[in-house]
């Protein structure tokens, strides 16, 4: 990556020779500067650049000669793109003693970028950190200070930059910088640190849930050490929601999947989205795909039918999960407000194999209710080390 002319700061716009400022500076010195500052005004940098060496030229110069002979030779050089120049002009006006602290901080800045254009990375790092001591927090900066880090290959200097920018921004009850979540899972990706990764991608669900970030954190969920294959439905139906179920295996597998869960209305639905968008019913499979359509159809008309009798014997049952079960599959068929009665109404009467996958299914009842308040509630004190936490957080961020 280039550096943007944006990181070019000027320092000395302004250094035209005023006549307060002539007054002190001898004409042999102040003439050369005024036609330097006139070429400037014209657009002849080159030009102007070659008027201040004459007036630097003069012996016996006194500070106040030196200063502003600096000012225009910066300004000039940097106008000209003469990086090597301008370094040298900043660095004498840096070490002059006269600059105010705004305007070290500003030089600062523009003699990393001066550096990074010479391909002096040590040097340029050194300049950031030195406007960053001094105040300096800019954009341009940070993006600067980006790129030379990106350069240096230090990438366990780019984590630890980049998380302390995010961990800044949530503590100020701000959204972290889309660059610096970017930054954070690119250099934990690049030092194997899986977790860290993984909570980054997290992040950018949460913060920008793009299509392209679910993708990267749904494709990882089912590689995460411990993943089980229980939440697997779970995964499929994210991937759906985020726009991510694209391909033919996964509307024939999620079908499959919701039919082996019971809810044969969702998977009905499934395969009625995978023949719309042409994923299914077509191709060499095109016959198996029919099939399938066929017994999602048949099984979706028989559960109908009888699900006033599955609903009385799951009431009648001395466990809650066949409520549960039942309620999940009503989020699918689109009556989440049964949903939610249902389930509620299994995790009541207990005895659940598995409680927390029925919370699980609680939030998501809750969020398809539009009941964001409460679903963030339910699903927020779910624990467990085989997926379901990560599932309750993406389910979450869906809901933002």
């Amino acid at each position: 990556m280039k550096p943007s002319s944006k990181f070019f700061v000027a320092v000395a716009l302004g250094a035209a020779v005023t006549l307060t400022q002539a007054q002190a500076i001898r004409p042999e010195v102040a003439k050369p500067l005024k036609e330097a500052s006139d070429m400037l005004k014209a657009g002849k940098a080159k030009e102007a650049l070659a008027k201040a060496n004459v007036a630097n030229g003069v012996g016996g110069k006194t500070p106040a000669e030196q200063f502003t002979i600096d000012r225009m030779r910066a300004a000039a050089a940097q106008r000209a793109g003469d990086n090597g120049a301008a370094a040298d002009a900043m660095e004498d006006l840096m070490n002059s003693g006269k600059l105010s602290a705004a305007e070290q901080a500003q030089t600062a800045e523009s003699l990393a970028y001066a550096y990074s254009q010479l391909r002096n990375n040590a040097k340029a790092t050194q300049w950031v950190s030195k406007a960053q001591s001094l105040g300096n927090n800019s954009a341009t900066l940070k993006q600067l200070q980006a790129y030379l880090q990106a350069n240096s290959g230090d990438y366990g200097a780019i984590a630890k930059d980049a998380a302390a920018a995010v961990s800044a921004a949530e503590q100020a009850g701000r959204r972290p910088e889309e660059n610096d979540l970017l930054r954070l899972a690119d250099a934990y990706s690049r030092t194997n640190n899986a977790a860290g990764q993984a909570q980054a991608l997290d992040k950018l669900v949460t913060y920008y849930p793009k299509k392209d970030y679910w993708a990267a954190a749904l494709g990882r969920l089912p590689r995460k050490p411990g993943f089980s294959d229980r939440f697997s439905l779970d995964v499929m139906r994210l991937k759906l929601a985020t726009g991510n179920l694209e391909a033919t295996n996964d509307f024939m597998e999620m079908a499959q999947l919701a039919l082996q869960a019971g809810c044969s209305t969702e998977a009905k639905q499934v395969v009625d989205k995978g023949f719309a968008a042409g994923a299914l019913g077509t191709g060499t499979d095109a016959e198996r795909h029919k099939r399938l359509k066929a017994l999602v159809d048949k099984r979706d008309a028989e559960d109908k039918a009888g699900f006033t009798a599955k609903l009385a014997e799951a009431t009648a049952a001395k466990d809650g999960n066949a409520l549960v079960q039942l309620g999940q599959c009503r989020i699918g068929a689109g009556d989440a407000a049964q949903a939610e009665t249902l389930i509620g109404q299994g995790i009541a009467k207990g005895q659940l194999k598995r409680p927390d996958d029925a919370k699980l299914a609680l939030g998501r009842a809750q969020l398809a209710a539009k009941q964001k308040a409460k679903a963030q509630q339910t699903l927020r004190g779910l624990q467990g080390t085989d997926g379901i936490v990560e599932l309750a957080r993406y389910y979450q961020a869906l809901g933002n």
